[in-house]
């Protein structure tokens, strides 16, 4: 299992802006980005009737873990289903293609599947739905810019744009109406890197006085249902 550390700043929209024009000169863009340098993420978030994930985090359980099918600018021909787990602080993330039609199968509570799969992430989501009730919860949109530093496996991500389907899980919906779960002049800053975050990247992140912080764009969104 490889670990993973992950930063995380609320910063302003002057923030942005002075480090997008710092990150440009060191980093690479994300290749997948559209010409704006952007591209819009879909999530679908499980979790179960006692809400476990949305406690877990918000209580800060030193080893948890939370579920979830993304895909991205309303392509549903690349979807995946993922698992991402925080054990002491960093970061693991297992995830395996799914279709359109597993996706809508598992919306309609169709998962038989899941258990037949060669993929042991169908399986164990399957385990999940069956023994700890882990249901389809909340949809999160948001649209993101990324760069990619070599040295340190790094990625910087601007999330911006926060949104949620409110009690809606049907993520194939265009017209899904959506609220903003985020203040929109704020920004999610993202950091994520392996061993060490080289000083360079480190003294292109610094802004004033901000403050890495345990920010998850799933807990903004289920304060909506």
């Amino acid at each position: 299992m490889k670990l993973r550390h992950e930063l995380k700043y609320y910063i302003n929209k002057a923030d942005y802006l002075i480090i997008k024009n710092r990150i440009k000169h060191v980093a690479s863009q994300d290749k997948n980005a559209d010409k704006n340098g952007e591209y819009m993420i879909r999530s679908l978030y499980f979790d179960n009737y006692k809400d476990k994930a949305l406690i877990e985090k918000l209580t800060g359980v030193n080893k948890r873990s939370k579920f979830r099918i993304r895909f991205y600018n309303n392509d549903a021909s690349f979807i995946k289903l993922e698992k991402k787990s925080k054990i002491n602080g960093l970061c693991h993330k297992v995830s395996a293609p799914i279709t359109k039609e597993q996706c809508e199968k598992i919306l309609k509570g169709d998962i038989d599947f899941l258990k037949e799969s060669e993929h042991m992430l169908f399986k164990e989501l399957y385990v999940k739905m069956k023994t700890e009730v882990l249901r389809p919860k909340t949809i999160v949109d948001y649209i993101r810019e990324a760069y990619v530093f070599e040295v340190g496996n790094v990625r910087i991500t601007f999330d911006k744009s926060i949104k949620t389907g409110i009690t809606s899980t049907d993520m194939f919906d265009n017209n899904l109406p959506t609220i903003e779960s985020l203040d929109n002049r704020y920004i999610i800053l993202e950091v994520k890197f392996d061993e060490f975050l080289p000083e360079i990247i480190s003294d292109v992140i610094q802004t004033n006085e901000r403050r890495n912080s345990s920010i998850s764009k799933y807990v903004l969104c289920r304060a909506y249902n």
